[in-house]
């Protein structure tokens, strides 16, 4: 499984009903596609999987963000470069060969990937960097039969706050703390207002349309 995280839920359905293990992996568009998998002999719980041979990959340090960092990858099954419409014909190769995955990750001792979010998913609140992604798979363990969109807008004492858009009907902030607090996550990462809806907008790949999801919100805070 690839493209978007496999849900405790899903994982759980497919062994019971079907008796088949889901093995997350991950990659890019530009590494043709595979960078990491997991394997029926060597598989970890949360990750996805090992580096495949010949990927070599570096951690660039990211403020806020205690472990782990902005994941860069070289390799032969890397892009050569992107071509430009400003500039046709003529590729344009990663600085170095390095690519830029824009994903934050941690890496354990024995090369297992952790995927903690799109760089461009974290908001920094009171000096400390908070994954939106993780924010939402917490409210989806409280709320695990509705859908759940976590952005971020300006705040004046710290600057990012977390605003919870979800299907889940009554959602209570103290309940979302609570589990915040049996996982071990900072009260941080508690969104700050939550928002009801009834439908959740998604893009024609049934993704999350996080642009629709922001004037959402931009609206909620506009009165």
């Amino acid at each position: 499984a690839g493209a978007e995280k496999v849900k405790d839920e899903t994982r759980r359905l497919y062994m019971e009903r079907f008796g088949v293990r889901i093995l997350e992996g991950y990659g890019t568009t530009e590494t043709a596609p595979a960078l990491a998998l997991n394997s029926p002999m060597h598989v970890r719980a949360g990750t996805v999987g090992r580096f495949l041979p010949g990927i070599e990959f570096r951690l660039e340090p990211v403020p806020g963000v205690d472990a782990g960092g902005r994941l860069y990858v070289k390799g032969p099954n890397v892009m050569l470069g992107y071509y430009r419409a400003d500039n046709p014909g003529v590729i344009e190769p990663p600085a170095g060969g390095w690519y830029d995955t824009g994903d934050i990750v941690d890496i354990d001792a024995q090369g297992y990937v952790k995927i903690l979010g799109r760089a461009k998913r974290f908001a920094k609140i009171a000096g400390e960097m908070v994954s939106l992604t993780s924010v939402e798979a917490l409210a989806q363990g409280v709320y695990p039969d509705a859908q759940h969109a976590v952005v971020s807008v300006p705040d004046a004492r710290k600057g990012e706050q977390l605003i919870l858009v979800t299907t889940a009907k009554g959602a209570k902030r103290e309940a979302l703390s609570a589990h915040a607090g049996k996982s071990g996550m900072t009260e941080l990462a508690v969104p700050k207002t939550i928002l009801e809806v009834t439908k959740m907008p998604v893009l024609g790949t049934g993704k999350t349309d996080y642009v629709a999801v922001q004037e959402l919100v931009k609206g909620f805070m506009q009165g």
